[in-house]
């Protein structure tokens, strides 16, 4: 089977509507895909609508966390959409999404650089995040790529117009999930390209409060990274993943770039409670 367990829509940061997304998958040879928008379950339904048959679909969302001052990713899988202490703070923290989109927005239009926040809004379509920001910023002119605008010349963690976003404590948002029914992954953990990473004793901590597993096999992980995390999640008996982190043109890594195994992926469903589940067309 060839499992891929971690992709966005634009849903959230990614250009691929939820639709066209599954049926790219299955064209790509995928069997299984998890679509895992930030902080939002908003594609479900239309990934869900659209399956082609032969592709399973793992609903999940990518929950923006901190620790220790250090921004870090959670992907969670199979929860129950219900679940009103979960969903309730998935919504807090797509409006601090809006509110630093729009906080943006603002500051690079006093500047001069004639990106406005109406206009991010119409490329954003659902949930705002900062890529969107960062495709204002291409429209005008300014900068060539999204990487190139989130450098500290416009709205990286160190440039004038970046803006903070909420994020919640990992251990809190492991412990959520889990009580949603769903299963924990940490998400790209040694991801130092994108700034300070967490230390082992942080990946310890969210596994003794429920992590399931960690996302190994990412395209912003070196070898030697991988080799670390592959001893420590043994250690710690946790599951291991790989994914593309797919979001369509704004990156360059293709669907299927990297996959889950087999034993891994059903490792993942077993632990699920909530009784959402795996949909199969």
């Amino acid at each position: 089977m060839l499992i891929d367990l971690h992709t966005h829509s634009t849903a959230s940061d990614g250009t691929t509507p939820p639709a066209e997304l599954v049926r790219q998958a299955r064209d790509e040879g995928l069997d299984v895909i998890a679509l895992t928008d930030h902080d939002t379950t908003a594609g479900w339904a239309a990934a869900a609508g659209a399956l082609p048959a032969g592709l399973s679909l793992v609903r999940g969302a990518e929950i923006s966390c901190v620790r220790d001052g250090i921004s870090l990713h959670l992907l969670a899988y199979l929860f129950d959409p219900e679940d009103a202490a979960l969903t309730g703070k998935l919504q807090e923290m797509r409006d601090s999404r809006v509110r630093r989109g729009e906080r943006m927005s603002q500051l690079l239009e006093a500047a001069g650089t004639g990106v406005t926040w109406a206009r991010v809004r119409e490329l954003a379509g659902g949930t705002v995040g900062r890529p969107h920001v960062a495709q204002a910023l291409i429209e005008q002119g300014l900068v060539a790529t999204v990487s190139e605008a989130f450098s500290n010349q416009w709205i990286g963690a160190d440039g004038p117009y970046y803006v903070a976003k909420m994020e919640l404590d990992v251990l809190d948002a492991v412990r959520l999930v889990t009580g949603a029914g769903g299963v924990a992954v940490f998400a790209h953990p040694a991801a130092s390209k994108r700034g300070r990473t967490v230390g082992d004793d942080v990946l310890a901590d969210m596994a003794a409060a429920g992590l399931a597993g960690v996302e190994v096999d990412h395209v912003d992980h070196g070898e030697q990274a991988r080799v670390h995390l592959r001893g420590l999640a043994a250690e710690l008996g946790l599951l291991m993943t790989g994914s593309s982190d797919f979001h369509g043109t704004n990156k360059t890594v293709r669907l299927a770039a990297y996959t889950t195994a087999q034993e891994q992926y059903e490792r993942l469903v077993a632990q699920a409670t909530s009784g959402t589940g795996v949909l199969t067309a």
